[in-house]
């Protein structure tokens, strides 16, 4: 991790303890190096549904031993409410990470959605309050914005839900208000656009478009594009949603609790123009490439048709800019997964 210009306020002079849940996974294990190189003390909770025991084993060698120290691991369940009372004990911030994602997966296995999303989300939120937690920052979703045809989205004006999954992110949402209201518990809820870089899973059914045309480019084969490649999203590399979870985390502005926010780069890609930039990147280390070509195969049931996020919201009260464009982070990406894929063959 390499945020250019943090500001969020973390003292490695006087080290918090933080809780992420779903630690082991893309983003949790991001959050996990980025606090334990910030000289934090961290707690992970994970069941490795979705995540990966490999994904701490990384983050281990990258920060060393001496770093590592400062972290412990719980393997356990975000449904089941004494895991989450354990978790909460003598923390600070939780970073609730943990869900079951991915839009088709909720459509075939809607029960197992609300299961983890809803009812693990609703445990997190009272252990944490009975806790007396300072803060609870947890993961929203850009799919909340359902079929709303109006552009760029802005958090207070969302659309016709089009999956268990967004259903589960916007009760997210809801009982994260009731909280704050009722018992006074400081949240702030991120909702993610389309997130993408290391350690994303390239692999499975329900793995992110990034990771997968990259992985199959590398291997020579030709990506699937969904539709007629006209889909547009907003895509934003990890580093930027690390870096605003550490600024809800911190911000002591009163006017900026117990509301949610957009987490993107605020610029519209096509998945056309997305295949052309992941194309050209990678050809600098792999110039074969170039000649592949796209399938164009049916459009998905339950995606979004166009996802463009206002960041103004975060810009003013958080703070937040992003610090890695598209181009950027793909870079970033792909040097990633190359080291890694090339290491996989090796072994």
């Amino acid at each position: 991790m390499n945020l250019k210009n943090s500001s969020h306020s973390i003292n490695s002079s006087n080290p918090k303890t933080w809780l992420i849940t779903g630690v082991s996974g893309f983003i949790g294990s991001n959050l996990l190096e980025e606090l334990l190189k910030l000289g934090q003390f961290v707690i992970g909770l994970d069941n490795f549904s979705t995540g990966y025991r490999r994904n701490l084993e990384e983050v281990q060698k990258k920060v060393g031993s001496q770093t590592w120290a400062r972290f412990s691991f719980i393997e356990g369940d975000i449904r089941n409410i004494g895991t989450c009372r354990k978790a909460c004990g003598g923390v600070d911030y939780v970073l609730h990470q943990a869900a079951l994602g991915s839009v088709p997966r909720s459509i075939g296995h809607p029960i197992e959605t609300n299961e983890s999303n809803v009812d693990g989300f609703l445990n997190m939120l009272v252990a944490t309050r009975d806790a007396g937690i300072n803060r609870f920052v947890y993961a929203s979703s850009s799919s909340v914005y359902g079929d709303s045809p109006e552009l760029p989205q802005v958090e207070e004006k969302t659309g016709k839900l089009l999956s268990p999954y967004a259903v589960s992110k916007y009760v997210n949402e809801l009982y994260a208000d009731v909280f704050a209201m009722n018992y006074g518990l400081k949240v702030i809820g991120l909702r993610y656009f389309n997130v993408f870089g290391k350690r994303q899973d390239p692999n499975g059914a329900y793995a992110a478009v990034i990771p997968k045309w990259i992985s199959t480019l590398i291997k020579g084969e030709r990506p699937i594009i969904h539709g007629d490649g006209e889909t547009s999203r907003d895509f934003c590399y990890i580093d930027n949603v690390i870096h605003a979870n550490l600024l809800s985390s911190m911000t002591d502005e009163h006017e900026a609790l117990n509301k949610v926010y957009n987490i993107a780069c605020g610029e519209s890609t096509t998945l056309n123009e997305l295949f052309g930039l992941i194309k050209e990147s990678l050809a600098h280390h792999l110039p074969i490439v170039q000649a592949i070509e796209p399938i164009y195969g049916p459009f998905r049931k339950g995606d979004i048709r166009h996802s463009l996020a206002d960041i103004r919201a975060a810009k003013s009260m958080l703070a937040y800019h992003p610090e890695y464009d598209v181009k950027e982070g793909l870079a970033h990406s792909i040097l990633w997964y190359l080291e890694t894929l090339s290491q996989d063959r090796k072994v």
